[in-house]
Parts: structure tokens; sequence; C-alpha cells
């Protein structure tokens, strides 16, 4: 059934993308509206009303409802690892239990948070935090877009193996008056511990008499916290339904809510909760996450486009990108289906950009003159995130705008092809009123339930992420034997780069 519809998709009549507003004059009512404090616009994309009907059908043939009731019922939709998948339960929308059981564990980091902020711990002034994926990504991006003006703690997320990671996020804070936070599902992560061990290390060279006094562990294997030395009252747990690139919404988000403060986590909740709410109860034609995913199946699926662009045109999103790679390409990056079966088209695009107005003097170039045919998004916000002259502002949202409107028209030449633009090249955007902790958390939750969607359009399970474990286990091979047993070239390289240790 679900071959039937996709053929129906692709059967759809390709009109060109210009000439679409001229034809639909209704286009912008349907195709742009608002969701909370995001208003999301697709009339430069081409999604005509027999392209929506044709992936309405396409999404009833992939039991799209039935599949999503069973991520917010609690049923277990991580079929491969048995197990169900419950970020949404972390800000009160999902099977009653887990909402009740995520409430009461983020009692528990409040309850955490207000001894700190009392002075439990010593006067605090600065945190480190170590985790990687998705234990790091999440807390960096909401630090660095809603921490800027907090002025509670100076917070820094150390995720990269590399000495000079640590290195650089420590050289300024006061051993003394620092807190390290350890965050790792497992508490076993191989970087994460590491990491963990040699902010222990600084810490003692600084005389700090009781570093592991220092310690809160972020986790879902509270046991193995306690066995590395983390007492039990600094252990913030989190359910083992919620995956690393979803886990911001828990105990992973300690970082935040203590560097922005809890009423700022609570917003970033109740936006994600009014996502949650809309992607749960909003029907197909005004569904914006799976209008979302819509455009990203036809991009991928029909016009073969191997990526997806996203352009922040703010400065506080300038993590967004990252973020969204881990989230997208992790989640969809798949090749067989629910079932085991070979995927028959192509999954998750790759998902790459930057900050504008920088993108503009670099890639931008290639997006309105080269030969790739590359779906772009820009996110931008009403409310400025500064408080100079209001030209600044002005500027970047005037580029952000001129930028789709240039992709889409186009420009012909005939006496000079060097300067002439194809046009035709579509583009989304998604429009902020602010950068804030509630608007932050609806558009992440956008982005989570838009990969949803997507999943289910190819049948493929988003939960999963068994691709990055052969690279670490032919790491810690390498530790534990050292160059024998691989190819030539691996074995040289090992030689040259480790022989001096």
């Amino acid at each position: 059934m679900t071959d039937i519809s996709w053929n129906a998709v692709r059967a759809v009549a390709e009109p060109d993308l210009r000439t679409i507003f001229e034809s639909d004059p209704d286009r912008l009512d349907r195709l742009a509206f608002k969701v909370g404090s995001l208003r999301f616009d697709w009339s430069k994309t081409h999604m005509t009303p027999a392209l929506m009907a044709a992936f309405a059908d396409l999404a009833q043939a992939s039991d799209f409802t039935a599949r999503r009731d069973a991520l917010f019922s609690g049923a277990s939709v991580n079929v491969t690892e048995d197990r169900a998948a419950e970020h949404s339960a972390e800000r009160g929308e999902g099977a009653p239990d887990s909402v009740a059981r995520a409430k009461a564990l983020h009692n528990r980091m409040r309850a955490l948070i207000d001894a700190i902020e009392a002075g439990a711990l010593g006067p605090i002034r600065h945190i480190v935090h170590v985790g990687i994926g998705g234990s790091a990504l999440g807390p960096d991006l909401l630090i660095d877009a809603l921490g800027r003006d907090a002025g509670r703690y100076d917070v820094a997320i150390v995720s990269n193996v590399d000495g000079c990671a640590l290195e650089e996020a420590i050289r300024d804070f006061d051993p003394q008056a620092t807190l390290l936070a350890i965050a790792s599902k497992t508490f076993t992560t191989t970087e994460t511990m590491l990491n963990a061990r040699s902010a222990i290390n600084w810490m003692v060279e600084g005389g700090v008499d009781d570093p592991y006094g220092r310690v809160v562990a972020l986790t879902a294997a509270p046991d193995k916290a306690v066995e590395w030395g983390v007492d039990e009252t600094r252990i913030l747990p989190f359910s083992e339904t919620v995956g690393g690139r979803y886990s911001l919404w828990s105990s992973i988000g300690f970082p935040a809510a203590l560097g922005l403060g809890w009423d700022a986590f609570e917003s970033l909740l109740e936006g994600a909760a009014e996502m949650d709410r809309h992607f749960r109860l909003a029907p197909v034609e005004k569904n914006a996450p799976l209008i979302a995913a819509f455009v990203d199946r036809y991009y991928a699926g029909v016009k073969g486009c191997q990526t997806r662009a996203l352009f922040a045109y703010d400065e506080r999103l300038r993590l967004l990108p990252s973020y969204l790679q881990q989230l997208e390409m992790e989640s969809n990056g798949k090749s067989v289906k629910l079932d085991g079966s070979p995927v028959d088209g192509p999954t998750a695009p790759i998902t790459w950009g930057g900050v504008g107005t920088d993108a503009q003097h670099a890639v931008f170039q290639l997006l309105h003159q080269g030969t790739h045919l590359v779906p772009v998004e820009f996110v931008a916000s009403i409310e400025p995130g500064d408080l100079l002259d209001p030209a600044h502002h002005r500027a970047l949202l005037t580029n952000c705008f001129a930028q789709g409107a240039a992709l889409m028209r186009g420009r012909e030449n005939p006496a000079d092809p060097a300067r002439a633009y194809p046009g035709g090249r579509p583009s989304t955007t998604i429009l902020m009123d602010d950068v804030g902790p509630h608007a932050l958390g609806a558009l992440i939750a956008f982005y989570e339930h838009r990969t949803f969607a997507n999943a289910v359009l190819m049948g493929i399970n988003p939960f999963d992420q068994f691709g990055v474990e052969l690279g670490k286990e032919i790491a810690r091979s390498i530790e534990k034997d050292g160059p024998s047993g691989f190819d030539p070239s691996t074995s040289a390289l090992i030689d040259l780069a480790m022989n001096d240790e």
C-alpha cells in the first residue's frame, strides 16, 4: 500500500515554483500559519493541494496516526531495543505513570538546585558539564541561546575528548568554586568518563579537599554513578526510555536549569508541551511537523536532494544546525525498515547550515547558482537579542527575507550567463516571536516531531543508533590490542601516531 501511495506522490505534476503563486491565490493562507509563538511558511516550496493530498494518503497508508498515538502512549516504538521513547513525558505529555515519574525526577532536580543556590556545596560560581552527543549538544544549545544575560553562573559544556577542549573550558575557572556535572546515560561513556576524571584531577590539584563532593551525576544508571564515587543525594536520574538526543528535557538539562533558573527551564518545558499537543491534535493540513515532513520527503524522495540546509538568522541560534545534525541524521540515517527489510529510497538527507549573514558570503553562491538543488530553511526572530541600534536587527531580517525571495525569483541574463540566477529554488521560513525559553522549547519539539513524522513516512525506526557502535568497538580494540589485526593503512596510522606513547 505504501508503494502505491509513494507512486501517487511521484505522479503529481511539478509546476515551476515561480508560477505557483500566480495560479494559487490562497497559497499563503494554507501554507503559512502560527503555532503559539512560531510562524511557519512553506509557501515557497513545491507543495500544491494535489501534493498535500497525495502525502496525506501516504501518511494514512503508513499508519501515521497509530504510530503517533503509540509514541505518546508509552508503547514500545523503538522496536529494535523493545523500548518506548518518552521524551514528551518529560514535559507532561505521555503515559500518566511516565509523566508522574518525570515530574518527580524534575522535583528532585529542583531540590538539588535550591540546595546549590543556598550554598550547600560551597560558593559555586562555575559549572563544568561533561557529556557527549545529546548529553552535551542539548545543554550547549540552551545555554548559548538563553544564557548570555542570565548572569547566574559561568557554564562550560565539554564534549570533545581532545584535552584542548577541557583545558579551554576550565582555564579561567576557580576549582574551589566549580561544580562538575557528569552527563552519561550509562555512566560508562568512554570520552565522558575520561573528561570527568581529568576534571577531578584538576580540582585535586587546585586544592579541593573533597572533589567528589562537588560532582552531580546525570544518568539513567544511578548504581554506576554510586560505584564511581558520587553520593546518591547528588545523582539526578532520568528514564531509560529517554534517548540521548531527546534528553535535554530531563536531568540532562540540569546545567541549563541551574544556569538559567528554574522558571526558564519550566517555560522551556511548557513551550515544548504546547508543540506536543499541536502535533497530537492538529489536522493534517495544519499540522506543522507533519507538513514539514511532507516537504522533506518530497525533496529527498522525489527531487533527489541529498542535503538540507538550515540557516539561523540570529546569533543566539548559532548552535541549532549542529544540534539538528545529530537529531536528524542519527535518528533517520538508516537503511532498513522496521521489519528489517531494505529501505527502497533515500532516508535522511545530510543536514548542514550556518548563521546568517555570514553564510551569505560563503555557501550561498552554491545555493543560488550551483548545480545542486538544496532545500533551504531560514529561522529568525522578530524580537532582537541586542540593545544596539535597531538597524542591526532590521538588516538581519531584511537579508533573511531577501535570500528566500531571491532563491525563488532568480534572474535571467542572456547577455551574461555568469550573472544569471536560475531561481525556482525552494525555501521554508520559521519566524519566532522571540528567542525565549518558551519559543525555543516549542521550536526544538517541532524538530523532534518532524523527525519522527519523517521516520513514519519512510517506515523506519528513528530511536536506535547502532551506526555509532562499530567505530567505538574498534577504538576499544585499538586501545587493548594495538595495531595488530587491522588493514595495513590503519595499522600504519596507529604505529605512526602512538609509537611515542
